[in-house]
C-alpha cells in the first residue's frame, strides 16, 4: 500500500477504492488515487451507474459457443452475421484484438479468440487457451479456407502461431495458414496499432512457412 494511503487524513473507504483501481492494468498508485479522488466529484448516480455496470459484466458477459469472442448471447453478432466471409477466420489472443480489427474497417471474414498465447515458462499450453475449439471448429466446417493468425508479434505469438500452422498443416493440408506482414512493427501488440499499420499487415499476409 502506497504512504497516501496509510495516511490517517484519508478514509478507509476511499483507501479501498485507490486500492481496488490498482487493480486494473496499467493503473499505478498515482493513477488510482486520481481516479478515486474524482469519484468523489461525481454525482451519486453517475457513482451508481458505474458500480452497476462493474458488478453486472460477469453475469452477462459470456463467450461465444463458436469463436470464442465476447457476447452476450451464445452466439456473437460477427458470427451471426450472414454477410461476412465465412472462408476466412481470424485468430487474436484477446477480444480487444477483436475490436481493433474490426474498427480498421478492412477485414469481413470471422475471427477466433484464443484467450492468451503459449508460454512454457508460465504453465500455458495448448489446453489452457482456445486452440483446440479452433481445430474443432475448423474440422467441422468446410467453408474455411484460411486461417490468418494475428497473435501479437512476440516470442509467444509467434510460437502459438507455429503450433496452430503445425497442427493445421497435419490434421488439413487444404486449408492455408498465414500471418500478418511485417507492418506490424516486431514485439508489438495488435491492440496498439494503428489502422493503417493493420490494413497493410493484413493485405500483405503471408504463409507462416514463408515468414521464418
Amino acid at each position: 500500500m502506497s504512504p497516501l494511503n496509510k495516511s490517517p487524513f484519508i478514509p478507509e473507504a476511499l483507501s479501498d477504492l485507490i486500492e481496488s483501481f490498482r487493480l486494473l492494468p496499467s493503473i499505478g498508485p498515482k493513477t488510482a488515487q486520481r481516479l478515486a479522488f474524482a469519484t468523489l466529484k461525481m454525482p451519486a448516480d453517475q457513482i451508481k451507474s458505474i458500480a452497476s455496470a462493474l458488478s453486472e459484466i460477469r453475469e452477462k458477459i459470456i463467450f461465444c459457443i463458436i469463436c470464442q469472442n465476447i457476447s452476450q448471447e451464445p452466439k456473437c453478432d460477427i458470427c451471426t452475421n450472414e454477410s461476412r466471409d465465412s472462408s476466412i477466420i481470424c485468430v487474436v489472443e484477446e477480444a480487444m484484438d477483436v475490436y481493433v480489427l474490426e474498427k480498421s474497417g478492412v477485414y469481413s471474414g470471422l475471427f477466433h479468440v484464443l484467450h492468451g498465447s503459449l508460454s512454457p515458462a508460465n504453465g500455458i499450453g495448448p489446453e489452457e487457451i482456445r486452440i483446440n475449439e479452433l481445430i474443432n471448429r475448423i474440422k467441422n466446417d468446410d467453408r474455411v479456407k484460411e486461417i490468418i493468425v494475428a497473435t501479437n508479434l512476440n516470442l509467444e505469438g509467434e510460437a502459438t502461431a507455429m503450433y496452430i500452422n503445425q497442427v493445421i498443416s497435419e490434421s488439413d493440408g487444404n486449408i492455408k495458414v498465414t500471418r500478418l506482414a511485417r507492418g506490424m512493427p516486431s514485439g508489438s501488440d495488435i491492440e496498439y496499432a494503428d489502422e493503417t499499420t493493420i490494413s497493410h499487415a493484413l493485405g500483405s499476409r503471408i504463409k507462416i512457412d514463408e515468414s521464418l
